[in-house]
């Protein structure tokens, strides 16, 4: 059913000769109900020393309550040191490693799913997923398994495949709050998950709210140069942030534009002024900076509930000659 958008999309990234989505040269980085999952863990990575630990090392104990309900719609403002958790989940014999990023101090966190693009790596997202799980959200980036840098075979068609393969990463994620000798033990605040995704997993992401692979666990979703997967968004009503830039030659602006005009929920969307097909996702130019803090924002009200940072959106989300901001937010 979403067959064709999928080899569109994937028709235009190797027309453009950006057959890496994921990958540096390409855009800047570095290099259903789900059947019976059996989650096993590898390493956690002392994201602050570099030192590798045994994963189920000793977690500090926390309160297993919502942090979002207990933060009285107020957001951590501080900055997280954190530290990472690589996991491989299966789902229909489909093998899903997964990189888990959360802040080191002790309490429970929303849970964001972050989607790679065409040839990605949840490596090479490490950049943006370390500035979110800073923030104070827990970051699960699967590699998929046939559209991720290291695939063979590699098929890009796939991509249909993979929003039911982001659900059961995140009910395999959301079982790790209460594992027994997890690094996520007492870390996950369950019920606040939102979704994210840049390119091929911008439109994972929107898969995620759409049709027969809608999750409705999804609080808040943010879709990066992606568009739909065929379906039209259903279910509750579920905030959306579109991040585009207008010169994306890989996947068009209309793309983005056109599933944001059709979406009648809360939304925002964040033109990115000349912007490519994703580098404003990594470095410090006023784009960047942009899109840094428009994302944080809106994770900070969709699943904490911050209304302080719902009314920072239009201002952060704006810079001159480089980002303006749309949107009912």
């Amino acid at each position: 059913m979403r067959s064709a958008p999928v080899r569109l999309l994937a028709a235009a990234i190797l027309l453009a000769g950006l057959s890496g989505c994921g990958a540096k040269a390409a855009d800047g980085s570095t290099p259903a109900a789900a059947a019976e999952s059996s989650p096993s863990v590898s390493v956690e990575e002392d994201a602050g020393s570099g030192r590798l630990a045994a994963a189920g090392a000793t977690t500090p104990s926390a309160t297993k309550t919502s942090a979002a309900a207990n933060s009285g719609g107020k957001a951590p403002t501080q900055t997280f040191a954190v530290a990472t958790a690589q996991f491989t989940f299966t789902r229909a014999g489909r093998t899903l490693r997964t990189v888990v990023t959360y802040p080191k101090t002790a309490g429970r966190y929303p849970l964001v799913l972050w989607s790679h693009g065409l040839h990605g790596s949840p490596e090479g997202y490490q950049g943006v997923t370390q500035k979110i799980a800073a923030a104070g959200f827990v970051v699960a980036a699967p590699a998929y398994p046939f559209t991720n840098d290291k695939a063979d075979p590699f098929n890009q068609n796939d991509m249909a495949n993979q929003p039911a393969d982001a659900s059961a990463v995140i009910t395999e994620v959301l079982k790790l709050d209460t594992q027994a000798g997890s690094p996520l033990n007492g870390r996950i605040d369950t019920a606040h998950v939102g979704a994210a995704g840049h390119s091929a997993g911008g439109y994972t992401t929107a898969g995620l709210l759409s049709g027969n692979t809608r999750d409705a666990r999804l609080k808040g979703a943010v879709i990066v140069s992606g568009g739909s997967m065929g379906g039209k968004f259903s279910g509750a009503a579920t905030p959306v942030l579109f991040i585009h830039g207008d010169a994306d030659a890989t996947v068009p602006y209309s793309s983005g534009k056109s599933l944001y005009d059709a979406t009648s929920w809360p939304k925002a969307f964040l033109t990115l002024l000349g912007g490519d097909h994703g580098a404003a996702l990594w470095g410090t130019t006023p784009a960047a900076n942009a899109v840094t803090k428009t994302m944080l924002d809106f994770f900070r009200y969709s699943l904490y509930g911050d209304a302080g940072a719902r009314s920072r959106l239009r201002a952060d989300a704006t810079a001159p000659n480089a980002a303006k901001y749309d949107g009912t937010l």
